[in-house]
């Protein structure tokens, strides 16, 4: 998952905080009772969950334009004229969702970076996508190649996405909630007159904290999934080619000296690093002892 993972997060982040600004220039703060001086929790955990929710689902409608422009993605027409590469591109992709069951094929599409990755986003499995980089295929053998793709194939099938989205809903509904409330208890601590102004900036600056915090959760979901998309780039495209894909990625690692690579360490399907509570991906060790 990776980069789209940060995308995904970030987009989030964004929304939220804009239909934030827009309920609180608006008259619709009904969760505040009794002149703002008390709190109606229910209200308040409706109006989180409103929030919350609207913001998840609208990242993930914009996950797949998103990308492709953060990313530059070329898609590939596979009614086209493609080289070769295209072709063997496309054919892997198509063959490897149909069987996993995907009856829509998601997109494919390459993208100019020379760091080794691949990544599969989208709003649903009929319109998914499936993007490598020119790195990938220029480091990686056919047999390794097919494997990551099977691995991303994997994370459409699975809906991850989806799945994804529906935690970030949640996570998005308690920082809305939380932020709010501590706003509210600082906001008591200042002049009357000063209090909506305090109440104000304390939401958003403790909405970006707890956002930062909820976004833990997130990551390690994601780090979850890998392991059931490692699994299911097995069903797909053989055990075999599924460990020599995780093989070849840390044998590349290895040979990258530390801070070569300038890339972020998100939309990626290798980590350089051990995983930490941010990462989007396990150890590769790990990963490759899990399948074996």
């Amino acid at each position: 998952m990776g980069k789209r993972i940060f995308y995904f997060l970030l987009t989030n982040i964004l929304v939220v905080l804009t239909i934030s600004i827009i309920f609180s220039i608006l008259p619709v703060r009904g969760y505040l009772t009794n002149n703002g001086t008390t709190i109606n929790f229910t209200t308040l955990l409706i109006f989180s969950a409103v929030i919350g929710f609207t913001g998840s689902f609208i990242s993930l409608a914009m996950s797949r334009w998103m990308a492709k422009k953060m990313m530059g993605v070329q898609i590939i027409d596979p009614s086209g004229l493609l080289n070769d590469y295209e072709k063997a591109i496309v054919e892997k992709v198509h063959r490897l969702s149909r069987a996993a069951g995907l009856t829509h094929m998601p997109e494919v599409g390459i993208y100019n970076s020379p760091e080794v990755n691949a990544f599969a986003t989208g709003p649903s499995k009929k319109r998914s996508l499936v993007a490598v980089s020119t790195g990938l295929l220029q480091e990686m053998d056919d047999d390794a190649v097919e494997g990551v793709i099977a691995h991303e194939v994997a994370h459409i099938a699975n809906g991850d996405m989806v799945t994804m989205t529906l935690l970030q809903g949640i996570v998005n509904t308690f920082v809305v909630f939380l932020s709010r409330i501590v706003a509210f208890v600082a906001s008591r601590f200042v002049k009357e007159e000063l209090a909506p102004i305090v109440h104000f900036i304390a939401v958003f600056v403790f909405q970006i904290v707890f956002s930062i915090l909820g976004s833990i959760v997130v990551y390690a979901y994601s780090r979850h999934r890998e392991y059931h998309a490692d699994r299911g780039g097995a069903d797909l495209a053989g055990k075999d080619k599924m460990r020599h894909a995780l093989e070849s990625l840390k044998a590349y690692t290895n040979r990258i000296k530390s801070g070569e690579e300038t890339s972020i360490a998100t939309l990626k399907i290798n980590n350089k690093r051990k995983a930490s509570l941010f990462s989007t991906h396990p150890d590769l060790d790990e990963r490759i002892r899990r399948l074996a």
